[in-house]
């Protein structure tokens, strides 16, 4: 079994929740617009961190973040970038990803907006856990975090709190 915690939208800060939500964690998740080198080695320094990055990053040094992430956790196939979308509201360059990755669980980020849902078309379980940092149009917060055990995601939780 594998706990990850998913966050997005630093906007170049960790908040001290993370160190409290994502403590128990095995990796963290990082949806893009991190915000700078610096906060990706905070969190790497904390857990093992595998990061996209988002459109308010072209301008940092990001090591090893890439637009998009798929990788393989507890046999389930994680497909993850920035700006995503939602069903039926997906960023059109990423239907034709869809259908060739397969993925089982589709991360991303960008709208400051929480969603966890389930998108039957593409069967596959769609996590954007919003925005932890200060900047955007969230009043707040928000972190995600979950189980991956055996080909299954359990346990989700969500952790909000204010942004000022």
């Amino acid at each position: 079994m594998k706990r990850i915690g998913v966050m997005s939208d630093s906007h170049g800060r960790v908040p001290k929740q993370v160190y409290e939500f994502f403590k128990d964690t095995d990796i963290i998740l990082h949806c893009g617009d991190i915000g700078s080198d610096e906060v990706l080695e905070e969190l790497r320094l904390f857990k093992p961190t595998i990061a996209v990055w988002g459109n308010c990053d072209n301008r940092y040094e990001l090591n090893g973040v890439k637009e998009f992430q798929i990788f393989t956790l507890e046999n389930l196939r994680l497909m993850m970038t920035h700006i995503g979308g939602y069903p039926k509201h997906y960023n059109p360059s990423l239907m034709q990803r869809f259908k060739e990755e397969k993925p089982d669980i589709f991360l991303c980020g960008h709208s400051h907006i929480l969603r966890v849902m389930y998108d039957r078309d593409f069967d596959f379980l769609l996590i954007n856990p919003g925005a932890c940092g200060k900047m955007g149009i969230h009043n707040k917060c928000t972190l995600v975090r979950l189980a991956l055990d055996k080909g299954k995601a359990k346990d989700l939780e969500v952790m909000d709190f204010s942004k000022y």
